[in-house]
């Protein structure tokens, strides 16, 4: 990675050009970096970035110029958020409570609807109880708080530190695992639902944690792709009619998408959602982003800013 610079952009049409306040540093961002997010296109010399929050400075054609001058936060595709000014279509854009900063924007702004949208594919009810697997990142906590939200009566977190479970406790976490699923005397082995952020070769592992009629929706895949046989652990668990599928917001429609991300932004702003920023850096240190990222040491989001932190 390496910092370059580029022409300003202009918008096409129902486009707007936004000025750069914060942008988040995904879990996405890395896996096109390593290359293990095939069958996409991606190419040498992209810009990454998904989300960025900041002002409206240009709109196209067939975009209200009452836009210009606005706080805004909006998704840019798989590429294209590292930037100073940033390009997004009009559909993709959200504005801000006032009360809501750039930072804690692009902190929620993906993360909590996929947490929230996830939950709601694994039919997760009142009284039943949760696994959400790699629960230090952004979605992660997300769905912590909206499991506790949601009645969830048991909620266990996978994370790698005890200082990491004890924060995710605060949050409402009862029971903290390793990576392997293990856990404290006492805690649970079976679970009606698991959100999994990590995928990778310990998915049948998980799978086998299901409790009876339990239902796994994997989210992300940040250790890489399940083992082609994974389905196998269900077929093996018949009489347990465990269930498991994958979530994506893009399957969302966006007035949805957008009315729960809103939602989440005006309960951000009230206090009754947390954003939890690991760091902010400047945009200059976007290659520091991923290498903390590849360590396994951020809990939340990295933000970086144009400028000086």
């Amino acid at each position: 990675m390496e910092l370059v610079d580029v022409p300003s952009p202009t918008p096409g049409p129902r486009e707007v050009v936004i000025k750069t306040g914060a942008i988040g540093v995904g879990g996405v961002d890395a896996v096109i970096r390593r290359g293990t997010l095939t069958g996409y296109g991606f190419a040498e010399g992209l810009i990454p970035g998904s989300e960025v929050a900041g002002t409206v400075t240009a709109v196209g054609a067939d975009v209200d110029p009452t836009w210009i001058g606005r706080r805004v936060w909006a998704f840019t595709g798989t590429d294209g958020g590292y930037v100073e000014r940033a390009v997004a279509e009009i559909g993709d854009v959200l504005p801000l409570p006032d009360e809501l900063s750039a930072i804690d924007a692009v902190t929620l702004g993906s993360a909590a609807p996929v947490a929230h949208f996830a939950l709601e594919h694994a039919r997760l009810a009142p009284g039943e109880s949760v696994l959400i697997r790699g629960a230090a990142g952004s979605i992660g906590i997300a769905a912590v708080q909206l499991a506790v939200l949601g009645g969830a009566a048991t909620i266990a977190v996978t994370t790698s530190s005890t200082e990491r479970g004890r924060r995710l406790r605060d949050l409402g976490a009862t029971h903290v695992l390793d990576r392997s699923g293990n856990g404290e005397p006492g805690a649970p082995l079976s679970f009606d639902v698991i959100i999994d952020i990590v995928g990778g070769v310990d998915v049948p592992m998980f799978i086998d944690m299901l409790a009876p009629n339990g239902r796994m929706v994997m989210v992300g895949a940040v250790t890489g792709m399940p083992p082609s046989d994974f389905g196998m652990r269900l077929v093996q668990a018949f009489q347990q009619s465990r269930s498991f599928a994958t979530f994506s917001l893009n399957t969302v429609p966006a007035p949805e998408r957008d009315a729960i991300r809103a939602a989440q932004f005006a309960a951000a702003a009230r206090g009754e959602l947390v954003s939890m920023v690991h760091a902010v850096l400047p945009l200059d240190q976007a290659a520091e982003a991923h290498r903390q990222m590849d360590a396994g040491v951020v809990f939340g989001r990295i933000v970086l800013v144009p400028g000086s932190a």
